[in-house]
C-alpha cells in the first residue's frame, strides 16, 4: 500500500516539518507542497492523490472550505494552532486532527490512523476470496459466481466453469459477498446481478439458463436492487 500525500500550509516551516516527518515515514509518497491552497485544488483534480495534511487557517482559502470544496475525493488529517475547529472539521472526510507544534509521535499517531483507514478501503475493494474445499483453499473471484445453493449444512458456490460445495452456511456467504453485485432471492439461493439474462414473477434466468426461484419475502428487496 502506498498512499499518495500533499502537504498544504501557508507556513514554510510548518510546511518543512511535516515533509520531513513524511520522507521519513515507509509507505507515504509525498507528491507535492503547497503554501498556496488555491494551487492544491487543480493539482488534485489532475493527480491521483489519497491524503492531504491540510492546514485550518490559511488568508487565501480556509481549511474547511477547502474541504467544501474538494469534497471526499480525498481524505484529510487537519493541521492548526487552534484547538475550536477540530469539531467542525470531522465532519468532513477526516482521519485525525493535528494540533501545533506537531511533534514525531502525534505525527505517527495520525499516521497510524491514516494506514488503518486506507487498509480498511482497500481490503472491501478486493474482487476475491478464498474458500476451502475438498481439502484445497480456493480463491473465486466475485464475477465468476454465478450463484450460490445452500443444501443442509453446505453450500454449492456455481462458478463459469466449476462449482464448490463448502461446509458454511448462506447468510455466512452473504455477509462476504458485495452488496452491489450479489443479491439474495430466495432462502436457498444468492446470486450474481450481473449474470441475470431474464426476470419474471416466480424466477430468475441466469445465462448459464439455471433458472432460480424468488422467494415472497425477498421479491420486494431483488427488484429494489435490479432497478
Amino acid at each position: 500500500m502506498n498512499i499518495k500525500t500533499i502537504i498544504i500550509d501557508d507556513e514554510p516551516l510548518a510546511v518543512s516539518l511535516l515533509e520531513k516527518y513524511v520522507s521519513e515515514t515507509p509507505n507515504f509518497e509525498l507528491l507535492s507542497t503547497f503554501l498556496n491552497p488555491i494551487e492544491a485544488i487543480e493539482f488534485i483534480q489532475n493527480n491521483d492523490v489519497d491524503l492531504v495534511f491540510l492546514d485550518i487557517q490559511m488568508p487565501e482559502l480556509s481549511g474547511i472550505n477547502f474541504m467544501k470544496i474538494v469534497g471526499d475525493k480525498v481524505k484529510y488529517i487537519l493541521t492548526t494552532a487552534y484547538s475550536e475547529f477540530a469539531l467542525e472539521g470531522y465532519e468532513h472526510n477526516v482521519i485525525d486532527y493535528l494540533l501545533k507544534p506537531i511533534t514525531i509521535s502525534r505525527f505517527q499517531k495520525g499516521i497510524e490512523k491514516a494506514k488503518e483507514r486506507f487498509a480498511s478501503v482497500q481490503e472491501s475493494e478486493k474482487n476475491y476470496f478464498f474458500i476451502k474445499s475438498s481439502g484445497q483453499q480456493h480463491k473465486i473471484l466475485f464475477d465468476d459466481i454465478l450463484y450460490i445453493e445452500s443444501i443442509k449444512d453446505y453450500v454449492n458456490i456455481k462458478t463459469q466453469n466449476q462449482e464448490y460445495i463448502v461446509l458454511d452456511t448462506l447468510k455466512s456467504m452473504e455477509e462476504k459477498l458485495p452488496d452491489s453485485l450479489f443479491c439474495r432471492v430466495h432462502k436457498s439461493y444468492i446470486l450474481n446481478l450481473n449474470h441475470i439474462k431474464s426476470v419474471d414473477s416466480k424466477s430468475v434466468l441466469l445465462i448459464s439458463d439455471t433458472e432460480i426461484p424468488i422467494g415472497e419475502s425477498f421479491k420486494i428487496n431483488f427488484l429494489k436492487k435490479l432497478k
